[in-house]
Formats: C-alpha cells, sequence, structure tokens
C-alpha cells in the first residue's frame, strides 16, 4: 500500500495540483486584498460612501438598529446582503484576471499543431475509414 501511495504521489498530475493550489491560494489573497483595499473604497465612494459590506436589511421592524454591528450585538434578525455583494464583486474580479491570464499564457503558447487525421475518405464511396485500412468496411473496395 506504501508503495502504490507513492506512485500515486510521484505522479506529475497529482504535483502539479498541488502547485495549483499553492499558488491559487496566494493569488486569492492577493486579489483579495486588491479588492478591498483598492477597488471597492472608490467604488462605495462614487456609489455615495457606501461600505457594502455594512449593508443590511432587519426583519423585525420593531427594532431598527443603525449599524449592522449594532443588530448583530443586539440579536435583531437581519439579512446582511452586504457582505454578498463584496463577494460577488470579487467572484468577478477573480474571473476576470484568471481569463485575462489564460488568455495570455494561450497567446504566448501559439497556435496548437493540428493533429494527424485519424480518417480517410474511400475513394470509390466517400465514406470515412480509418487511416490504415486496405478494404473499405461500406464497399469492401481494396484500396
Amino acid at each position: 500500500m506504501l508503495k502504490e501511495f507513492r506512485a500515486f504521489i510521484a505522479r506529475g498530475n497529482v504535483v502539479d495540483l498541488a502547485v495549483g493550489v499553492v499558488i491559487g491560494a496566494a493569488f486569492g489573497k492577493i486579489v483579495t486584498t486588491v479588492v478591498e483595499g483598492v477597488l471597492m473604497p472608490p467604488l462605495g465612494l462614487v456609489l455615495g460612501k457606501v461600505d457594502f459590506s455594512s449593508l443590511f436589511f432587519v426583519l423585525d421592524q420593531t427594532k431598527n438598529p443603525a449599524s449592522l454591528k449594532e443588530a448583530k450585538d443586539a440579536g435583531v434578525p437581519v439579512i446582511a446582503y452586504g457582505q454578498l455583494l463584496n463577494d460577488i464583486i470579487s467572484f468577478l474580479i477573480v474571473a476576470l484576471a484568471v481569463f485575462i491570464i489564460i488568455k495570455q499564457v494561450n497567446r504566448l503558447k501559439g497556435p496548437e499543431p493540428a493533429a494527424a487525421a485519424a480518417t480517410k475518405e474511400c475513394p470509390f464511396c466517400a465514406s470515412a475509414i480509418p487511416i490504415k485500412a486496405k478494404r473499405c468496411p461500406q464497399c469492401t473496395s481494396q484500396l
């Protein structure tokens, strides 16, 4: 069992996946910092000095807390949708960043060479047949 485990770990895909997860976690921290510290403050300023993370809807209309912290401290039931907005914007920014990176990497790699054809056309019946075929399976013509 130890040999099987060692063989499993030594396969290239597992190591590549581990590297991808580590780099992805580090990249996630960078993107989170950029979103929360650089992009959200100007966006909130443009939208009227709104801090999205503090947006909430009070479910118990008999109480009217002034802030989300005050509502949580008092135990007032609220729907805190502001953090959801922050997370959606963060996700969209991460998706855009990943898209741009993948697009640039693909551009640097260049076009992939065309794969060799696996079939050819029978000159007698025009059906697709394997390249190595000596006789057409459709019309039985000698090729």
